[in-house]
C-alpha cells in the first residue's frame, strides 16, 4: 500500500461552497488538482467553517461527531465537525458557537471575525485529532488560519500528534493581515511571538505571527513574492521577509480551463478556437446590438470585470479614458463594490453615453459573455497578487491590457518587450498617463488584423490549467518533507 503524503488545508472560503474572492477560487481548485496528480500520491483534505453560506448551498454532508475544546480561562467550546466532498476531495466543516449565527463569511467587525477565524485555527487542529488523522503538511491560507500554524508553536509543542507536521503558509493578500482580532487571540490563549525580527505592531497580529511561526510562505505568483520584500508592497514587515528571504516562494495560480473553455461553454451564443474566431466576432456583434452600442467589428471594444475597489485602479482607469476619449472605442465595464467609485463610473457614463456602458452587478454568466466579446480587457490594479481574469481573458481571445505589477506581468508576455510571443499589453508607470498611453498603442495596434489575431492565438493557447500549478506546489510539499 502507498503512502499518502496526507495535507490539512485549511481555508476561510472555499468554492463552490462559500467564494468571496479569490481564495474561494484557489481552495476550491487547488486540492482537487493536487489530489488528482497522477504522478504524486496525496491524501489532502480541506477544513473549513460551516459558515451560513454553506448552510445555504446545502452540500450533501452528514455529521461525524462533536468535541469539547478546553479554553485557558476553563471553558469549554463545543465543536460539531461535518463531512462534505468536493470533486475528489474531503471536505470538513467545523461548527461551534462563534462560527454558526447565520453571519456573512466575512463580518467587517473585528471583533466577530476574530473570535470566528481565530476559534477555527485552533478547532482544525482539535479535528484532525479527533480524527486521528496526523497532517504531514498544515497548509494554512492567510490571516484567517494562520494561527493554526501559531498554535502548533504556542499549543501543541510537546503533543507528538503533530511532532513531524510541517507547515505551509499561502499569502494572498498581504495588506489584509487580521489586525483587530487582538482581543479574541487573548481570550482563546495565545499571546504575542516573542520572534524579535518582527516589528512590535507585527508580534500579535495573525498574519505576521504565522509567517513568523510557519516553515514555508507561499505567494500566488512569484512576481508578488519580490514585491513584498520592498517597503511600498511589504505593509510593514519587508524587513523580515527579506531576511527570511529564504522560506519565501511565488506559485501563480491557475484557473479551471474546463469550464473556462470557449470551444465548449454553454453560456455563449457561439462558441469558438483559434481556427474559428470569426465565430468569436458574432458574439461581439450581439452584445453589442444587445446594449445599443455602434455595431461593427471594427469598432473596438474595451472590457473590464471586476470588483470596484481603489486596489482595482478604478480611478486611474476613468482619468486614463477621459484622455483618450477622442479615439474610436467601446467600453464595457462590470461589477460591483465601494459607493463612492460606483458613482463615479455612473457619472462618467452620463458624460460620455454612447462610449461607456456600466453595469453594476455580479453576473456570472454576462462576464463570461465580456470576455468572450471584448477585444481589449483592462486591469489597471495598483498592486494585483495574482489575478484570475486576465488569465480567463486569455483563454477567451480578450488581449489584457494591464500593470506590470504581481500576478499580471508573470502571466502576461508584454507585446513592447516579446511582439512575436505576446499575450497583452503591460504599463509599468502605473498612472493614468501610462495607462492611456498603453491602451492607445493597443487600439493602433488593433487596427492590424494580422498582428492582432496572432496575439489573439498567443493568448489563447497559454496552459493556465490548476494542474500546472498543482505540480510545483507537489515539489515545494517534497522539497520540504525532505529537509
Amino acid at each position: 500500500m502507498i503512502n499518502k503524503t496526507k495535507v490539512l488545508f485549511a481555508s476561510a472560503e472555499v468554492a463552490p461552497f462559500a467564494k468571496v474572492g479569490g481564495l474561494g477560487d484557489v481552495s476550491g481548485a487547488l486540492p482537487i488538482a493536487l489530489n488528482g496528480l497522477e504522478s504524486e500520491s496525496f491524501d489532502l483534505r480541506i477544513f473549513m467553517p460551516f459558515h451560513a453560506r454553506v448552510r445555504e448551498y446545502n452540500p450533501p454532508h452528514h455529521l461525524i461527531g462533536s468535541f469539547n475544546f478546553k479554553l485557558t480561562n476553563d471553558t469549554n467550546l463545543q465543536c460539531e465537525l461535518y463531512l462534505s466532498q468536493i470533486a475528489n476531495t474531503k471536505v470538513y466543516l467545523l461548527d461551534d458557537e462563534y462560527i454558526n449565527h447565520n453571519s456573512p463569511v466575512y463580518h467587517g467587525d473585528w471583533r466577530l471575525d476574530g473570535l470566528k477565524y481565530v476559534s477555527f485555527s485552533l478547532l482544525v487542529l482539535e479535528a484532525a485529532k479527533y480524527l486521528d488523522w496526523q497532517p504531514d503538511i498544515l497548509h494554512a491560507n492567510d490571516w484567517h488560519t494562520a494561527l493554526a500554524i501559531n498554535a502548533l508553536e504556542q499549543h501543541y509543542k510537546k503533543d507528538p500528534f503533530f511532532k513531524n507536521t510541517k507547515t505551509v503558509l499561502s499569502i494572498h493578500n498581504l495588506p489584509f493581515n487580521g489586525w483587530g482580532s487582538q482581543e479574541a487571540m487573548s481570550m482563546l490563549g495565545f499571546y504575542p511571538t516573542t520572534d524579535p525580527d518582527l516589528p512590535d505592531w507585527a508580534k500579535f497580529t495573525p498574519l505576521p505571527m504565522g509567517i513568523s511561526a510557519t516553515d514555508l510562505v507561499i505567494t500566488v505568483s512569484p512576481g508578488y513574492a519580490k514585491e513584498i520584500t520592498t517597503p511600498h508592497f511589504g505593509c510593514g514587515i519587508e524587513h523580515y521577509l527579506q531576511k527570511h528571504e529564504y522560506k519565501l516562494m511565488g506559485i501563480l495560480n491557475g484557473i479551471d480551463v474546463d469550464s473556462f473553455n470557449p470551444e465548449t461553454d454553454a453560456s455563449l451564443p457561439y462558441q469558438f478556437s483559434t481556427d474559428r474566431l470569426y465565430e468569436r466576432v458574432r458574439n461581439k456583434l450581439e452584445l453589442q446590438s444587445q446594449l445599443g452600442l455602434d455595431v461593427g467589428h471594427q469598432h473596438p471594444l474595451i472590457t473590464m470585470v471586476s470588483r470596484l475597489t481603489h486596489q482595482k485602479g478604478l480611478d486611474l482607469l476613468l482619468d486614463g479614458l477621459e484622455k483618450i476619449v477622442d479615439q474610436p472605442w467601446q467600453f464595457v465595464l462590470l461589477g460591483t463594490g465601494e459607493t463612492e467609485i460606483e458613482n463615479r463610473v455612473s457619472h462618467f457614463a452620463k458624460r460620455y453615453p454612447n462610449k461607456i456602458i456600466p453595469i453594476l452587478k455580479y453576473d456570472e454568466k454576462f462576464a463570461r459573455m465580456l470576455y468572450a466579446s471584448g477585444d481589449m480587457f483592462t486591469m489597471p490594479s495598483l498592486y494585483e497578487p495574482c489575478g484570475l481574469s486576465q488569465m480567463i481573458a486569455m483563454r477567451y481571445g480578450n488581449i489584457p491590457v494591464a500593470s506590470a505589477t504581481g500576478g499580471l506581468r508573470d502571466s502576461i508576455i508584454d507585446y513592447q518587450q516579446q511582439p512575436n510571443e505576446a499575450t497583452g499589453f503591460l504599463f509599468t508607470d502605473i498612472s493614468a498617463d501610462g495607462f492611456a498611453s498603453t491602451l492607445s498603442k493597443a487600439l493602433e495596434l488593433f487596427e492590424d488584423k494580422v498582428i492582432w489575431t496572432q496575439i489573439q492565438r498567443n493568448a489563447m493557447q497559454q496552459d493556465f490549467s490548476w494542474h500546472h500549478s498543482a505540480i510545483t506546489y507537489a515539489n515545494a510539499y517534497k522539497n520540504l518533507l525532505n529537509r
